[in-house]
């Protein structure tokens, strides 16, 4: 749809670009304009860059959607001047100075603290970084439950790791502060505590949520309400 703007999708940790595959195959079939970049997932700073330089290099006005910790990239990479608007996705929406570690630790831990994985990674010139996954046995019931037995093992075994540094890294930015916005909560989530989700929204002062009986990875079980969302903001853009 040429007037449309150009939708973003944004992955976060434990995924990559393939988790959006079916909300990307819905809209590209309506006819709108779709990117999936790659999410490095080594820092919020880095990553956050790397998103609005991806952004600003599109022609025209974009709508970025962000799955969990991409909810916090699309937080601080939103500010740039050509994006309408942001669509949070079992996401973070933090507040500028505010890290994943802080908004995570008012509310009761999920299912995911106790299947985490650390292992170090080199890092040229410094000590090693660590990388945090999620336990393969663990990942289709914290992650993924409801998704094909046949997609969620392979989703399992390729995980995009999250360096452990972004947990507590400060957002440099909220650009729901000047950019609407919209949210779907999770609310069979294990990986986030949809209480997290609820609070980021309505801090955020979302023009629209809405909750899905879903786990973490919703854009698998759940494609075309997560696709309608995204259509439906655009309507209301205009």
């Amino acid at each position: 749809m040429p007037d449309s703007p150009t939708i973003v999708l944004v992955h976060g940790a434990f995924a990559d670009a393939a988790s959006w595959a079916p909300v990307t195959s819905l809209l590209l079939e309506q006819g709108y304009s779709v990117r999936v970049p790659p999410v490095f997932n080594r820092s919020l700073a880095g990553d956050s860059a790397y998103i609005r330089s991806y952004v600003e290099q599109i022609d025209g006005p974009v709508l970025l959607a962000g799955h969990s910790y991409g909810g916090a990239v699309i937080t601080v990479a939103g500010v740039a001047a050509n994006v309408v608007g942001l669509v949070y996705v079992a996401g973070y929406a933090l507040d500028e100075g505010e890290s994943l570690g802080e908004l995570q630790g008012r509310f009761a831990d999920s299912d995911l603290a106790k299947h985490l994985v650390y292992s170090p990674y080199p890092v040229e010139g410094a000590e090693p970084g660590t990388d945090v996954s999620v336990e393969i046995d663990a990942f289709p019931a914290v992650f993924a439950a409801g998704v094909p037995e046949a997609t969620v093992r392979v989703l399992a075994v390729s995980q995009r790791p999250l360096a452990a540094v972004a947990f507590g890294e400060p957002a440099s930015a909220a650009a729901w502060k000047t950019k609407p916005g919209w949210g779907i909560v999770s609310s069979s989530d294990h990986t986030i505590n949809p209480e997290v989700e609820r609070f980021g929204y309505k801090r955020a002062g979302l023009r629209d949520v809405i909750e899905i009986n879903a786990p973490h990875l919703v854009m698998q079980t759940n494609p075309a309400e997560v696709a309608g969302v995204i259509v439906d903001a655009i309507a209301a853009l205009g």
